[in-house]
């Protein structure tokens, strides 16, 4: 399938925000209070003229899109970037050509794509800070032949949600992340 076949097949923000069961409450949250600065809002408002659309890989269990998601929305709006939706379960054949370090079916994941349905940007699964973010946080935890290990690797995961879901200063590596991969277009 071609990009725009993928696009097509989406759903809409509405469509997918109401498909949610797990984390749809913490992510409209991220969404209310997330803000663009007012020179952030310009910088997005002059994609418009790129008239590009997004394909967005995720799923409502995925801690990192509950973070990612709300903050590409409002882009989408100073852009008016047109989004769809596709849950990466059930759309492998994609996932598998946007995989993360060549292994990792990762989410979320943002497809930029032109009118002709061209790949022009990628961006995801992570702001490189809440990499290592996750990565300190995962140092942290025991081996894994430890007998807590599952008990506290649960633990790392609330710490981490609870983190990015209140930190206003975690959604803004988000923000300057994607518009840092908006300014390099093609060196996919």
């Amino acid at each position: 399938m071609q990009l725009n076949d993928w696009f097509e097949k989406g759903m809409t923000y509405e469509q997918y925000v109401d498909s949610m069961n797990v984390n749809r409450e913490r992510m409209l949250d991220i969404y209310e209070r997330v803000e663009l600065s007012g020179e952030e809002k310009a910088f997005f408002a002059r994609a418009q003229e790129k008239n590009w659309r997004v394909i967005v890989l995720t799923a409502d269990w995925c801690g990192d899109a509950m973070l990612c998601v709300p903050i590409l929305k409002r882009i989408a709006e100073a852009a008016q970037f047109d989004l769809r939706f596709l849950i990466r379960d059930e759309n492998l054949e994609l996932m598998d050509q946007y995989l993360t370090n060549g292994k990792s079916r990762s989410i979320p994941i943002f497809i930029f794509i032109d009118q002709q349905g061209q790949q022009q940007a990628v961006w995801g699964p992570r702001s490189p800070e809440v990499q290592r973010m996750v990565e300190e946080m995962r140092e942290r935890l025991p081996d894994k032949e430890d007998p807590q290990f599952e008990e506290k690797q649960r633990e790392m995961y609330r710490a981490f949600r609870d983190r990015i879901s209140s930190n206003p200063s975690v959604w803004q590596t988000v923000i300057d992340s994607i518009r840092e991969r908006l300014t390099q277009p093609l060196a996919n």
